[in-house]
């Protein structure tokens, strides 16, 4: 079966996804494919690399192959397309578990029952989502008692904030939102930044913005340059600003940023470099940051209606915090509806016509600056309005925030 030469392919390509599926031998059909997973899964366990060199010279490689073997499923391999290759290969187990089921429930007489509940088993293979309210009770039993002794959440560099939300919790999709030029990217950089300096893995999708252009403007935030200066840094910084220079540098180096800035990604293969980037860190929980969200490209083109292409967005977003148990931020464009008003402060009705961005987020964050319309250079006031948090508090932070250098403190 292809799909299955194709996962194996992938693992021996990108080793560490083999941690994030639970395929296991019985799953596959081809017995050179059983002997494979089995040799890869028999490498794992004993803690050493899944690779070309390591599967050849351990066990018994003649069992699936060998050599001529690896590099016909490396053929096959497709890493972006992991996940979906996975779902086929199981999908085929369990209609095959399904055929085998019911053959044997026809010759040994099952009631309805049973037929039923060992259907409903394979509609999920996995039981790792089961949680019995006494486990989930056990770890809560003492809490009244435990002294908190900081929150849970990732600081996001604004205290008031902070105070609102408690950081930002895993799991949860927040989305910040904002008419063009209010300052979403800057704000984004200034979390992430954080994010890492708290020894957090901030990831970061640009799919407009170049990563060299995010570089430029993290090294403006925190050496506080003025961003004009980086048409010409030998010309334009002062002799205070470049002895600062290399400190600044290393300070933007120990965020640990990781910034993939290709046009046009799907949710599948954000998942795929999240992955590859947790494995690189291991230890270190991720924060994702996406830019934009409109331009993450849609796996199904849903006849062109974009309504339905964010819900779908949305939806898959807020299935890779849970995924991965981690934050995930994405910026949103306001429509030009928010100018239209006298107060052109962004409320929940403006995002009602995007898809299902309201229902799927955990919080809302629209950005409002009013020296954008008053064209008063002057004021530095950036309004952080908190207009959704599905588990606490909303209310608008005041911040300030520096549009010529990108510099933001609460």
């Amino acid at each position: 079966m292809i799909a299955e030469k194709a996962v194996l392919g992938s693992i021996v390509k990108e080793p560490y996804l083999l941690q994030e599926t639970d395929l296991q031998p019985i799953h596959l059909t081809g017995s050179q494919n059983k002997a494979l997973l089995t040799a890869m899964r028999n490498l794992e366990r004993e803690g050493k690399s899944v690779d070309m060199i390591t599967l050849l010279s351990s066990g018994s490689p003649d069992s699936w192959g060998a050599a001529a073997y690896l590099q016909e499923v490396q053929a096959a391999a497709n890493p972006k397309k992991f996940d979906e290759h996975v779902d086929l290969v199981m999908d085929h187990w369990r209609e095959r578990e399904k055929q085998n089921l019911l053959n044997m429930a026809s010759h040994e007489n099952w009631s309805i029952d049973k037929v039923k509940s060992e259907l409903d088993r394979l509609i999920d293979d996995k039981t790792s989502d089961y949680q019995p309210i006494n486990s989930l009770l056990g770890s809560v039993y003492e809490a009244p008692w435990i002294k908190v002794e900081k929150q849970s959440g990732v600081p996001s560099g604004i205290e008031q904030v902070d105070k609102l939300v408690g950081g930002w919790q895993k799991s949860d999709l927040i989305i910040l939102a904002a008419r063009p030029s209010m300052g979403k990217t800057d704000v984004m950089l200034s979390f992430a930044k954080h994010a890492g300096w708290h020894d957090f893995l901030p990831i970061v999708f640009s799919l407009e913005m170049a990563a060299e252009r995010l570089r430029d403007r993290l090294l403006g935030s925190i050496g506080m340059y003025n961003r004009g200066k980086f048409k010409n840094l030998e010309r334009f910084l002062t002799v205070e600003e470049k002895n600062r220079w290399t400190a600044v540098v290393g300070k933007a180096d120990n965020t640990n940023l990781q910034i993939f800035d290709r046009a046009g990604q799907t949710l599948s293969e954000m998942r795929m470099k999240i992955r590859k980037a947790m494995s690189e860190f291991p230890g270190k929980r991720p924060v994702i940051f996406i830019d934009y969200l409109t331009l993450i490209k849609p796996a199904d083109h849903m006849g062109g209606n974009m309504h339905l292409q964010v819900s779908a967005t949305s939806k898959g977003l807020k299935e890779i915090a849970k995924e991965f148990e981690c934050p995930v931020i994405c910026l949103a464009q306001l429509s030009r509806q928010v100018e239209q008003r006298q107060d052109k402060r962004p409320m929940l009705s403006d995002l009602r016509e995007s898809g299902s961005i309201e229902e799927d987020a955990d919080v809302v964050l629209f950005l409002y600056r009013d020296s954008y319309y008053s064209k008063n250079d002057d004021d530095k006031v950036l309004e952080m309005i908190f207009a959704k948090h599905r588990n606490g508090a909303t209310g608008t932070v005041m911040t300030y925030y520096d549009k010529t250098t990108g510099v933001m403190t609460g």
